[in-house]
């Protein structure tokens, strides 16, 4: 500790890069201060710095942290703690650039697996970031000395110790991710897509906010109340008896009029493949863990997808078996999305007509008796979504307040009103029985194959100038790989910029570990997720990255298939 201290003094007003020599492992009185790596200027990204808390002082109890979801719930907390101590604590803003910051990963409404924080056996580590202050490119040593002997030690103090914290606070944290791990599990056994708890709450304060909006400030809060005929009772851990509305396999169709609430539940339901923050409003809507919200993307490319399902016989022979664009239409690339989905493991489709393309989810009697099937390419979504369960079991919800044909398909039907559903399932089959449908089904009488593709080895360069890789996140939507740009603006389930910064490393490490084997991409990704789970996320850095956390298969593959270097090969 001293020594730090001597070496601050000794550098102080000297040229920047003479931070360097603070780079190492520092004993404080109830700490272990590691800084891992200096930055080499001001307007730099900060220095990754490391505390590291043994159990002796951190003294959180083993029930904290006694499976992998408490575990996680804990980490996720303690990173919260942390950086409301920072914000406690750190004065920041002294100098160039961003002299003085100090940084973690802070989360947001979810709870992720992340790397800012480790438990292991009740020794604590926190990763995070500083900027080293300086005036212009000279080193402030004074400054220096006090972020790291009397801020971070007071920020430590005040979030890395059980006792120092609210213990019935981060139980509750604890206890609610564990909840949710646990119902996202009964509602797979009990034959269900999702459950969404009576009295959740569902909107949102803004496109840009996404806390819950509050009833105070907003007509359209409206606690949710299941329809009694979808009720379900579900005994959790810690919550005990729950109740809500249970969404059976199957197609189930939410209908309603404009601004009654039917996308506000499907972005529920699009969020509820993560757990919540209590608080969160979303605490006990669950969603299975392979579900997928799909979209139609104009201009994206896509590279070798067997679109056949849904696209055939193009104009001028255009091959739709390894079907090849760099500006794809609304319905190719929306047709493209489902199969890529279903290509890594997807069982249930979320869908909204808003983000849809019209002539893929629809084509009525009237454009049946106009432009003949033989003249038509595409077999719109309406005639194969019930294929897709009873072929492949795979379940759909789907937002649909323009068109009545879906009527003959659906399983269920939600009406959205006021934002109260109502079961209207046996109104809609009254509709149905006393006006039988004169359009034609088209598509045959089975859904079709999905073709597992290969990537090449080649298709992944990350390269850029004089370095060998360089990958960084754009924001939440944006990866730079290399000399390209991965846009996933149209992937909606990324919540979390630590999750889009994840994807592109975990891309990196795919090309270099599986993609030279030629696996399929789901078995190449799986192999990622299995050394992830028992290695850890710092396989995926040479540093000791803070700034990771998890993303699911599916993201991943999104990324991958929205490179436009890719190039695949159909599996053999």
């Amino acid at each position: 500790m001293e020594r730090l201290r001597r070496i601050l003094h000794r550098i102080d007003d000297r040229g920047y890069k003479a931070y360097k020599d603070i780079q190492g492992r520092y004993d404080f009185d109830d700490f272990e201060l590691c800084i891992d790596h200096v930055q080499g200027d001001p307007f730099a990204a900060p220095s990754r710095v490391r505390v590291l808390v043994p159990a002796r002082t951190a003294r959180f109890p083993g029930s904290t942290h006694a499976n992998r979801s408490r575990r996680i719930a804990l980490e996720d907390y303690v990173t919260r703690a942390f950086a409301a101590a920072i914000r406690a604590h750190v004065a920041g803003g002294r100098g160039s650039g961003g002299s003085g910051s100090v940084l973690v990963d802070e989360p947001f409404q979810e709870i992720l697996e992340r790397s800012s924080c480790f438990m292991d056996g009740g020794d604590v580590e926190v990763r995070f970031r500083v900027g080293l202050p300086a005036a212009g490119r000279r080193v402030l040593g004074r400054a220096a000395e006090t972020i790291l002997f009397e801020e971070i030690p007071r920020v430590v103090h005040d979030s890395l110790r059980y006792d120092k914290l609210d213990a019935a606070r981060l139980a509750r944290h604890i206890d609610a991710n564990d909840d949710q791990d646990a119902l996202r599990e009964i509602i797979a056994a009990k034959g269900l897509v999702a459950f969404i708890a009576d009295g959740a709450v569902l909107p949102r304060r803004s496109g840009v906010d996404d806390r819950a909006l509050l009833e105070r400030e907003d007509a359209r809060v409206v606690p949710f109340a299941s329809p009694e005929s979808m009720r379900v009772t579900f005994t959790l851990p810690h919550a005990g008896p729950v109740r809500g509305m249970g969404i059976p396999e199957g197609i189930t169709l939410i209908v309603g009029g404009g601004f009654h609430g039917k996308s506000t539940l499907l972005r529920a339901l699009e969020r509820g493949v993560y757990n919540h923050i209590p608080g969160d409003g979303r605490e006990l809507v669950v969603t299975r863990h392979d579900a997928v919200k799909i979209r139609s993307e104009d201009g994206r490319s896509i590279v070798g997808v067997d679109i056949r399902p849904f696209i055939n016989n193009l104009p001028f022979g255009i091959d739709t078996g390894f079907f090849t664009s760099a500006n794809a239409s609304g319905s190719t690339s929306q047709a493209a999305n489902i199969i890529e989905a279903l290509e890594v493991g997807c069982r249930l489709l979320l869908i909204d007509e808003d983000t849809s393309a019209t002539n893929f989810m629809i084509r009525d009697e009237r454009m049946q008796a106009l432009v003949e099937k033989g003249k038509e390419p595409i077999t719109p979504f309406l005639d194969k979504v019930g294929l897709l369960h009873g072929d492949l079991g795979v379940s759909t919800v789907l937002v649909m307040g323009g068109s009545g044909d879906y009527f003959d398909t659906a399983d269920r039907v939600v009406m959205m009103d006021a934002y109260r559903p109502i079961d209207v399932t046996g109104r809609v089959e009254a509709i149905v029985s006393g006006d039988e449908t004169r359009r034609k089904m088209e598509g045959g009488d089975a859904f079709g194959d999905v073709t597992p593709r290969v990537p090449l080895r080649d298709s992944f360069d990350p390269s850029r100038g004089r370095r060998e890789v360089k990958i960084d996140a754009k924001g939440l939507k944006s990866i730079l790989f290399g000399r390209q740009a991965i846009d996933l603006s149209a992937v909606e389930q990324i919540v979390n910029i630590s999750q889009t910064r994840a994807i592109g490393d975990m891309i990196h490490y795919y090309s270099e570990r599986y993609a030279r084997r030629e696996f399929p991409l789901r078995v190449g990704l799986e192999r990622v997720l299995e050394d992830l789970d028992r290695e850890g996320m710092d396989i995926l850095s040479p540093f000791k990255e803070g700034d990771y956390s998890m993303p699911r298969i599916y993201e991943i593959a999104s990324a991958v298939n929205r490179m436009r270097s890719l190039r695949v090969r159909k599996q053999a």
